[in-house]
């Protein structure tokens, strides 16, 4: 499993669409270990193409901040599921608490 984690300073960026950076995160699920962290440059702003984009670099999970709905749905469409309302910890606390199944999503802090 590859899950994305967008970026800012390092940790979770509160608002997906317009972070700089995307922390891929490959991971064993039946172990529930972390194999490797790749971080890559995001590509420019602009609606609809961050879900084809993550997809075509075998992402199957987002965990965010907060997503507008029309992009949770995008991504859903694409066969990426989102966790909304993540705190802004790095990839490898979130990933390693989702993995546990400790992960708290709160509020989507994302109002579009």
């Amino acid at each position: 499993m590859r899950i994305a984690v967008p970026l800012a300073e390092g940790k979770l960026a509160m608002h997906f669409g317009h972070c700089a950076h995307f922390a891929l995160v490959d991971v064993d699920t039946s172990t529930k270990k972390i194999l490797k962290r790749e971080d890559i440059a995001a590509p420019p702003h602009e609606p609809g193409l961050l879900p084809p984009w993550l997809a075509e670099r075998g992402v199957n999970m987002i965990i965010a901040g907060g997503m507008g709905q029309r992009a949770h749905e995008l991504f859903t469409g694409k066969g990426i599921d989102v966790i909304v309302g993540a705190p802004a910890e790095t990839p490898e606390k979130l990933v390693s608490d989702y993995l546990a199944g400790t992960l708290m999503a709160g509020e989507n802090v994302c109002d579009h």
